[in-house]
């Protein structure tokens, strides 16, 4: 899977944090069901079962809807599969019809999805995108799909600067807006993971998902 141009590597950074989308191997051997039957039931370790961090991130999306409708700006790669685009389009969604108040960008991949969740819950009031500069930069595909957004702004005052400047202001300002961040990244994606960092130190709930 190639990463964004744009992307480059904090492989140092993030390690620590829960990985939504990885292995969960917590390093327990499960026997085989050979060994079972060779050395019986009774001379296997039990596994030893240890609470799911991902839980936490739940927890956090679950509180969005207790603490009532907030402002929440999805950021994203442009470079995953379609079952993860699909994802993002039904959580996008879940959150439009809840009356959150969605913020994106215009990139595909994870803004693209996001956008599209957002347009079939039907409340073009409660979608924001910001483009990181004018809407004639942002390739043709992308233009078909912002032009069905009704709150769409442009930045082209930003046109002459190399897009990975242009997408950090971008992502400043729409942090600058809301109060939570949800992020789909790899670990060395590295403008995003600055986002996230930036956003953190601002105070705002960050929940990140790792594609790798």
């Amino acid at each position: 899977m190639q990463r964004d141009g744009h992307e480059g590597d904090v492989r140092s950074q993030g390690r620590d944090d829960t990985i939504m989308f990885g292995p969960d191997d917590d390093g327990v051997k499960i026997p085989t069901q050979t060994e079972t039957l060779v050395k019986g039931t009774a001379m296997v370790a039990e596994p030893e079962y240890k609470p799911i961090p991902d839980l936490d991130y739940l927890q956090e999306l679950l509180a969005i809807q207790q603490q009532g409708p907030r402002a929440i700006g999805f950021f994203g790669t442009r470079n995953m599969g379609y079952m993860h685009q699909q994802l993002i389009e039904i959580l996008s969604y879940a959150m439009v019809i809840t009356k959150n108040h969605i913020f994106t960008s215009g990139a595909s991949g994870t803004n693209a999805a996001v956008i599209r969740g957002a347009l079939r819950a039907e409340k073009p009031e409660l979608l924001t995108v910001i483009l990181p500069q004018s809407l004639k930069k942002q390739p043709p595909e992308s233009q078909e799909l912002l032009s069905k957004v009704q709150n769409l702004i442009e930045k082209p005052q930003y046109d002459h600067l190399p897009l990975i400047e242009a997408s950090r202001l971008c992502n400043m300002d729409i942090i600058s807006k809301i109060q939570q961040v949800i992020c789909f990244a790899f670990h060395d994606s590295k403008l995003l993971m600055e986002t996230c960092q930036e956003a953190k130190n601002l105070r705002k709930i960050v929940t990140l998902f790792y594609l790798d």
